[in-house]
């Protein structure tokens, strides 16, 4: 029920929809909004235009930014408002995998085991999907010039590796989202049934699509 999820992850690939989601969510619900600031890596751009060379300093900047805004999180008002974040601390591990080397991804680990486990986990965590065609058109219209250096095939392996992923999660209740044909944003009724399922949320797995909700 709605009552017990009172941090709610929104997660997918970039271009899903995540932060827009997000936003509309901590205004339909009175939630904080914790969203993390992509555009604050000084790494990322060049990483677009040259992953191998630029791949561990981008992946380590937000491994510790995330940290950071946890931290920052669970010392918060988390128990007097519910709280919306548009990323999963967990699922870092996508990116090093698929970007970093053998001993950059050793020296990753080692970071990593340091800073996990120190957070609360979301009471629900919904994961946005959409074919790798949808996400490409989406990238496309919002614009970001550092966005255009992108690669198609990276993207289709980054968008296989998260449902991989998710679809072994089960370390808290997941709601998962096909985002083909939704508009959250400019859908009010897309955006109302959604939160209708997010109201009605029990453990487990859970599927929402057009169509109808699926348990």
């Amino acid at each position: 029920m709605v009552e017990a999820n009172r941090y709610i992850v929104v997660e997918g690939v970039l271009g899903v929809g995540k932060t827009s989601l997000c936003e509309s969510l901590g205004q339909e619900m009175n939630s904080r909004l914790v969203l993390e600031a992509a555009e604050e890596n000084p790494f990322l751009e060049k990483f677009y235009k040259d992953q191998r060379g630029y791949a561990f300093q981008t992946q380590i900047f937000f491994l510790l930014s995330r940290y950071r805004q946890q931290q920052e999180l669970a010392q918060g008002d988390l128990f007097q408002r519910n709280v919306v974040c548009d990323y999963l601390f967990t699922k870092d591990r996508i990116f090093a995998y698929l970007t970093l080397e053998e001993n950059e991804l050793n020296l990753y680990e080692r970071l990593c085991n340091l800073l996990h486990g120190q957070f609360l986990k979301p009471d629900l965590v919904i994961y946005l999907q959409a074919s790798t065609d949808v996400l490409v058109q989406r990238l496309a219209q919002r614009g970001r010039v550092f966005e255009k250096n992108l690669q198609r095939e990276y993207l289709e392996r980054l968008n296989q590796a998260y449902n991989h992923y998710f679809f072994h999660y089960q370390e808290t209740p997941l709601l998962v989202v096909n985002t083909n044909d939704i508009d959250f944003v400019k859908s009010r009724q897309d955006l109302n049934d959604l939160v209708k399922q997010i109201r009605t949320m029990g453990k487990g797995t859970q599927y929402y699509n057009p169509a109808g909700f699926q348990g």
